[in-house]
């Protein structure tokens, strides 16, 4: 299981990105501007931030410079998310430090494909299906050797 920080500030879109990786078996922990996310990055660093660009306050592009020039989290992988969809948006979320570029609406399968390179999904293993001790049908039931 990964730990997850969403910095978002709309809140609809935060627990829809929350609910699609917390259902993958990751804990997920939300923030609603940089300073709130900055809060939360120094109780426990994440193992990948989900970023909105476009925060109140200092917005996900300065947030992302600052994370990147502190040797803590220069090697967190921030995943920009971003209303933005003009050209060179991209470009620029990328030249800020951030490891990869979504766009809105927020797709799920989408956010999961780019999610794996740094994650593994933590859904729990499937339950074996190991042949059971029941005997098929035709077949003779064992009897316990008497001594």
């Amino acid at each position: 299981m990964a730990h997850l920080l969403v910095v978002e500030d709309d809140a609809t879109s935060s627990k829809l990105v929350a609910r699609i990786l917390e259902r993958e078996g990751h804990d997920v922990l939300t923030a609603s501007d940089a300073r709130a996310a900055e809060d939360a990055i120094a109780q426990r660093l994440p193992d990948l931030i989900v970023m909105d660009l476009a925060l109140p306050g200092k917005d996900g592009y300065a947030l992302t410079r600052q994370l990147r020039a502190d040797p803590r989290t220069v090697r967190v992988p921030i995943l920009a998310l971003s209303a933005f969809a003009m050209p060179g948006d991209a470009e620029r979320a990328l030249e800020a430090g951030c490891t990869d570029y979504l766009t809105k609406p927020i797709r799920r399968e989408l956010l999961l494909e780019r999610l794996r390179p740094f994650v593994t999904p933590a859904r729990p293993a499937p339950v074996s299906r190991e042949p059971s001790a029941v005997p098929s049908p035709g077949a003779h039931p064992q009897k316990p050797e008497s001594r």
